[in-house]
């Protein structure tokens, strides 16, 4: 392997996990997060995803790795089309479901997504334009990083075994997401399993980066208001007791 990717490897699976967790929980343990540090933290995470993503374009290209090998084409537009409406709505559908779970279950049973939607998901108009060009960039560059170079980084290593890409891929797109905790974690790598096989099937990343997008802009979107809710029912429940 060559010493840069190696590097890249190391930053990807190391510092990645562990500054980001630093970092959310720093906001999360805050009793407030204002306006400001909101857009503060999208408008970092958007530039540190393209600068991630632009290095590893960069020494990718280098090393002879065409951009059909990183994913960045569709060698089969019709089998990329169906798999990419059926993936798209089968996240839609599991995103509103969960959401709705979210809103109607105990807030303590949903591990760290209430603290997240109140204090790192948007909360008006502003917010929202500039999350949506959050999940976008996520949406490309996570997937271009984890699906695109590491998956294809590992089939190399492993001799062209798909297997390893997928899991490797998976495991450590679980492991940037250690900030949501262990519950995060599991669902992130089941996730990225789904999203890594449809890689493999499809040689191109556009069904998992239009998910990726669509799953990301709906947590954001509807789960601040879905959290607001069920502590409005806690509260009234709190106030008006049912008599034994």
């Amino acid at each position: 392997m060559h010493w840069d990717f190696a590097l890249i490897l190391l930053f990807l699976a190391v510092a990645v996990p562990l500054l980001g967790r630093r970092r959310i929980r720093e906001i999360l343990r805050a009793p407030e997060t204002t306006k400001a540090e909101r857009l503060a933290l999208y408008a970092s995470t958007i530039a540190f995803q393209w600068l991630a993503a632009a290095l590893i374009l960069s020494r990718s290209g280098a090393h002879g790795i065409s951009l059909a090998g990183l994913g960045l084409a569709i060698p089969h537009p019709a089998l990329t089309a169906g798999v990419s409406v059926a993936l798209v709505a089968f996240i839609l559908v599991n995103q509103i479901v969960s959401l709705k779970r979210l809103a109607t279950q105990p807030l303590e049973s949903q591990g760290l997504m209430p603290q997240l939607a109140l204090k790192v998901f948007p909360q008006d108009t502003v917010e929202r334009l500039i999350f949506l060009a959050l999940a976008a960039t996520v949406a490309l560059c996570e997937e271009f990083i984890y699906r695109g170079f590491v998956q294809r980084l590992f089939e190399d290593v492993s001799g062209g075994l798909v297997l390893a890409g997928i899991l490797a891929s998976a495991t450590m797109f679980g492991f940037a997401h250690l900030y949501q905790g262990r519950r995060g974690l599991i669902a992130t790598f089941a996730v990225g399993l789904l999203f890594s096989i449809v890689r493999a099937t499809t040689g191109s990343l556009l069904a998992p980066q239009l998910a990726h997008f669509v799953a990301d802009l709906t947590a954001g979107y509807l789960a601040p208001a879905k959290v607001r809710a069920a502590l409005a029912r806690a509260t009234q429940s709190a106030d008006h007791p049912v008599p034994e």
